[in-house]
């Protein structure tokens, strides 16, 4: 054999005896064949079957079936982002007439999707209070296809009824999909709760190390995970195989990290309600945050991240205090091992559930420092607000 071919030609080596606690990173474009009439008939695998690497090798299935047996689901797809879990749900079971529901605290983006994207092909919503409940029943027509949810909202909070809400959609013959990055499959879990579509932004808590961007979407239905599949390949969309390993390695830990963070951020969510500056912490382990009922009858423990509301006063001091802490890193996302804080501005886009423009919003997720040194840190922060 010529040394150009042993370049590309690799030799086979044996595997006896080796066993690896670590999931191999399989990496694929092209899939190769036995024969001709395998590569013939390559379409009769399925859905499940190995045809070519954008469509899935070992490595990306083995996280979609730890997902799915999390979620309690029959199948599970990856897509390269939270936000793309949501649009490729959507764009596989709306068409033109048809109508989503929004809940007022959702993600912007997807509103932005929602009205920039899928309203200019024919396709409308409306957005609804998300502590509607049962009550969404009036908002359902004959073109409503869709129920989007997201509990809690990742920046205001509210938890909301999904089991109400989804068996009313159930009842009249409307899809519904859950947002629960906030809880993962750990704490809550939608299909178990009636709806259609859990959907994870696994580039948070599964991920847990801030250096990756990867989505999931899990349903119980066949059909529905046809749907999807087929939207992913008409559109060529695929997930790496290496983002795929970090994610198997960072779900190992995701237990044991939520169990932490879940705790020190409920300690300091509870220390924040006697501070001067804080009108109201919005936790939804708290029994002044809204939902709080409804997360004490279907979740099984809180997460890492809530927020504080900054009375009025206190505002204008906000990012003047920001730069006082050492330890918290400002910056959007959330669930890795660093702590985050993110000053947010949610009055602008609310329509239904109205949000008092003149009172600060932060965000905190709580990571896996000393939790004395958070405090002191957050101290700082807390003292730089009211010394103005």
């Amino acid at each position: 054999m010529h040394d150009l071919t042993r370049c590309v030609q690799h030799p086979t080596v044996s595997h006896d005896g080796f066993s690896s606690l670590a999931v191999p990173t399989f990496r694929a474009s092209t899939i190769v064949y036995s024969d001709p009439q395998a590569f013939a008939h390559r379409a009769e695998r399925g859905l499940d079957g190995y045809t070519y690497g954008l469509h899935g090798t070992p490595t990306t299935r083995t996280l979609e079936a730890q997902l799915t047996a999390l979620h309690g689901g029959e199948r599970t797809v990856l897509v390269p982002s939270g936000q793309a879990a949501v649009a490729v749900t959507m764009i596989a079971v709306l068409k033109p007439g048809d109508k989503v529901l929004i809940p007022d605290h959702v993600y912007p983006p997807v509103r932005d999707l929602c009205a920039n994207y899928l309203a200019s092909r024919g396709i409308s919503y409306a957005v609804y209070d998300p502590l509607i409940g049962a009550g969404i029943a009036d908002l359902i027509d004959a073109s409503t296809k869709l129920i989007w949810l997201e509990s809690p909202g990742s920046g205001t909070m509210e938890v909301q009824d999904v089991a109400a809400i989804a068996a009313v959609a159930k009842a009249r013959g409307v899809l519904t999909g859950c947002d629960n990055t906030w809880a993962s499959p750990l704490l809550f879990k939608p299909l178990a709760h009636g709806v259609d579509f859990a959907i994870e932004a696994l580039t948070k808590y599964v991920g847990g190390h801030s250096d990756l961007l990867l989505g999931s979407i899990t349903v119980k239905d066949l059909a529905l995970h046809s749907a999807l599949k087929q939207v992913l390949g008409v559109l060529g969309i695929g997930v790496s195989p290496d983002e795929a390993a970090l994610a198997l390695r960072g779900i190992e830990t995701m237990g044991v990290r939520i169990a932490h963070s879940g705790r020190v951020a409920r300690d300091f969510a509870e220390r924040l309600q006697s501070v001067p500056a804080v009108a109201r912490v919005l936790h939804p382990a708290l029994p002044s945050c809204p939902g709080h009922e409804i997360f004490a009858r279907d979740y099984t423990g809180a997460s890492a991240v809530f927020s504080i509301v900054i009375r009025p006063e206190f505002t204008a001091r906000i990012p003047v205090a920001l730069g006082h802490l050492r330890l918290f890193a400002i910056g959007a996302s959330w669930g890795g091992t660093h702590s985050l804080i993110a000053p947010m501005d949610v009055a602008a886009s609310r329509t239904v559930r109205p949000w008092n423009p003149v009172e600060g919003l932060v965000r905190l997720s709580i990571g896996l420092e000393e939790p004395n040194e958070l405090w002191e840190d957050l101290t700082r922060f807390l003292a730089a607000l009211g010394s103005g």
